[in-house]
Formats: C-alpha cells, sequence, structure tokens
C-alpha cells in the first residue's frame, strides 16, 4: 500500500513516516501544499494524509481542487483545530476523515486502514482469503490451511497486495509502486528477493506453489484449495 503524507512540520512528519514505515506502506513525503498537490493529481496512492495548515497552498484547498480534478484518493485531514464547525469544513472541502493533534500513531494507523478498505468496498472486512491462504490486516497475521506463517512487514504488504489482485498478473513496476517507494534503482533486484523470501515461507511444507512467476511480464498469486 503506498501512502502520501502532506506535512510541513518536520518533528511530525518523521514520526509519521517513521511508524507507517515500520507498518510495512510505501510512502512519499511533500513538506508544502503546492508539491503536495502535484502528487495526488499525478500519482497512485491508495490513501494521503494532509496537514491543514500548510505553506504555498492549505490543505483545504488542495483537496478541494483534487476532487475537482476527479481525484478520489481517500484523504484524512491533520489539524491541531479541534472545533466542530472545523471539522465540518474539513470534510465538507472533499476529506474522509479528521484527527485533531496531538494524536496515537495507532488511532492514525487504524483510520487509515479503514480509509483503504472502504475504498476498496470492503467496508467491514478485516480479512482476506484466497484458496487456502488467510490474511488479517488488523493483526497482520497469515495463516496457509490453518497454519501460521511468521512473515516481514514489508513481506506482508507485498503479499497483501498480491491478494488483493488475486488471479491478475502484477508486474514489478505495479509491485514497486504500492509496496516500496520510487527511491530505487529500476535495475535493483528488492521485488525479486521479497517475492523469493515470500514465496519459500508459504510454500514450506505445502506440495503447491502459490506465487508463480510470468516470465516477461510479473507475478500472479494462483487460487489454490
Amino acid at each position: 500500500m503506498r501512502i502520501l503524507l502532506i506535512e510541513d512540520d518536520l518533528t511530525i512528519a518523521t514520526f509519521i513516516l517513521r511508524g507507517l514505515k515500520e507498518a510495512g506502506y510505501a510512502v512519499d513525503h511533500a513538506s508544502d501544499g503546492e508539491t503536495g498537490f502535484h502528487l495526488l493529481c499525478n500519482e497512485p496512492y491508495d490513501a494521503a494524509v494532509v496537514d491543514i495548515m500548510l505553506p504555498k497552498m492549505n490543505g483545504l484547498v488542495l483537496v478541494s481542487q483534487a476532487r475537482n480534478e476527479s481525484v478520489n484518493t481517500p484523504v484524512i485531514f491533520l489539524s491541531a483545530r479541534r472545533e466542530v464547525d472545523d471539522r465540518v469544513r474539513g470534510l465538507q472541502s472533499g476529506a474522509d476523515d479528521y484527527l485533531v493533534k496531538p494524536f496515537a500513531f495507532s488511532e492514525l494507523l487504524a483510520r487509515l486502514q479503514a480509509l483503504i478498505r472502504r475504498a476498496g468496498g470492503a467496508t467491514e472486512t478485516t480479512r482476506l482469503t484466497v484458496g487456502d491462504l488467510e490474511m488479517d490486516l488488523l493483526k497482520h497475521r497469515v495463516w496457509r490451511r490453518s497454519r501460521p506463517i511468521d512473515i516481514q512487514p514489508r513481506e506482508f504488504s507485498l503479499l497483501e497486495y498480491l491478494m488483493r489482485n488475486a488471479g491478475r498478473v502484477v508486474s514489478k513496476t505495479m509491485i514497486m509502486e504500492h509496496v516500496w517507494n520510487y527511491d530505487f534503482d529500476p535495475q535493483t533486484n528488492v521485488v525479486e528477493a521479497c517475492v523469493c523470501r515470500l514465496r519459500t515461507k508459504l510454500n514450506e511444507g505445502f506440495e503447491t506453489e502459490i506465487i508463480r512467476t510470468v516470465r516477461g511480464v510479473g507475478y500472479v498469486l494462483e487460487h489454490t484449495a
């Protein structure tokens, strides 16, 4: 999952960036409204976290104009303003949620996860199931045929993306866009290495391969029983 963070306060931005990356998200950061607006309108994100008081373009204008450009990325506002009228203005500008500073990172993460689930049409779903593979999105746990599988945060994000696209071939570029940031060398083997580790863990003790390589195209998560 790929998140856009638009926040000019370096302390808060560092705090959020570290937390989201530890949770397995790929995160782009913009420190002013104009840069954030450009990224939001031109790059694929699963959700955006936007501060309201930003230099160059404030968050209310940013989100309102993005909605006018038909950008439907889920947005959660961050603001020190806690009055009801402030929250109403934020939601009326086109945001999907509003979180008052200071906040617990666990709450921000839970709200982001809820926004992403709703955007994917899975309002109440907290689990993904593909064949004999199950994933708990809230507890970050994975099972195959009820056998728990221990995977790292980046592997979890990769598997989540593959499960959400089960049966469809996803390219290395698509994976890097949603699971990693763009600051990787396009010639790097980081995707191949992560897929290899994940495949080994998912296949251990099972006779059926669950991730198939489509040579020259990408990877596909197979529906197995």
